[in-house]
């Protein structure tokens, strides 16, 4: 109910001065013109200012890009960013927006954005945030095919937006060069992606499978993808059930660590299970955890940094 009023608030709000409906007191005084272009968004062509000066960054995916970029954000959620940006988050001039279950639509309005960068935890407020500013929604859809292809799309449009064209081109190629090594170095292996959550292993695929989409790696599971696979799934995947599939590797996204829920650390859990003592992942100590911040980005760079830690780990393995 709140999150509905509040959606009301600020929809009723936009049509008024920000010394009236603002969080401060006083207005934001607005950018000056600027050029624009116009992209392909998930919701279709948008016309979007170039170089915008006050942007509200609310995509997760888009984070650790725009950091790469040298933009700064007048507005983020700051309990979903990642340890990476702990200078936004502890910086005071950056407001804080709330999360996409209770966000804080007031504030994103008293900011004053030139542009707004939505869509993914956010999708559902993209409507009300137009009302604000252009909503820039560039985030790949993880449980559709070529989420890759799609972070590149998403690196190369935030590129001709702030002007960052030579960077956005080092991304994408650093992303292609790195998936191309790790996948040079698999050769049919099977693979089980794990979610730790709850204290619990569970079957990860739908949040996961855009990992192994260069790779020639088969999941072990694949066929349950779609069922009881998310990664806020707490019911748990029986040990029986991962020993019998008994995949050559194991991929960990540790919910539980990314989200500071507590509960037994996926390293723990997994050591802990008598009956894949014997299993291959387990011989061979062929068990890769995630980094903790990639659970709260799934962007360009958190998906190059685990396919450099793949190959390094493929390397060791052989």
């Amino acid at each position: 109910m709140l999150r509905h009023l509040r959606a009301l608030a600020v929809a009723v709000c936009v049509g008024l001065t920000f010394a009236a409906c603002g969080s401060s007191g006083s207005a934001v005084p607005a950018s000056e013109p600027a050029d624009t272009i116009t992209v392909q968004t998930n919701t279709g062509e948008l016309s979007v200012p170039v170089n915008p000066q006050r942007v509200v960054a609310l995509d997760n995916t888009s984070f650790e890009t725009l950091l790469e970029f040298g933009v700064t954000p007048v507005a983020v959620p700051k309990q979903l960013l990642p340890d990476s940006l702990a200078a936004w988050a502890d910086d005071p001039e950056i407001i804080d927006v709330g999360t996409h279950r209770e966000p804080r639509l007031e504030e994103i309005n008293a900011a004053n954005p030139d542009l707004i960068i939505g869509g993914k935890r956010f999708a559902e407020y993209t409507q009300t945030l137009s009302s604000i500013a252009p909503v820039l929604d560039l985030a790949p859809n993880v449980e559709a095919t070529g989420y890759l292809d799609g972070l590149k799309h998403q690196t190369t449009v935030l590129g001709e937006v702030f002007g960052a064209q030579s960077a956005a081109e080092r991304l994408n190629a650093e992303l292609d060069d790195a998936a191309a090594e790790a996948s040079a170095l698999t050769n049919g292996q099977t693979v089980f992606l794990a979610n730790h959550n709850g204290g619990k292993i569970d079957n990860g695929a739908g949040r996961m499978a855009p990992l192994i989409e260069p790779l020639q790696m088969t999941d072990v599971f694949a066929s349950n993808r779609g069922g009881s696979d998310s990664v806020h799934n707490d019911s748990g995947l029986a040990p029986e059930t991962v020993a019998q599939a008994n995949p050559d590797w194991v991929f960990v996204l540790d919910r539980d660590a990314a989200v500071g829920n507590g509960g037994s650390p996926a390293r723990a859990t997994i050591e802990a299970q008598e009956l894949w003592r014997t299993t291959t992942f387990a011989t061979k100590a062929q068990v890769l955890y995630l980094d903790n911040g990639f659970y709260v980005t799934e962007g360009i760079s958190a998906y190059t940094a685990f396919y450099q830690q793949l190959a390094a780990a493929l390397r060791g393995a052989a």
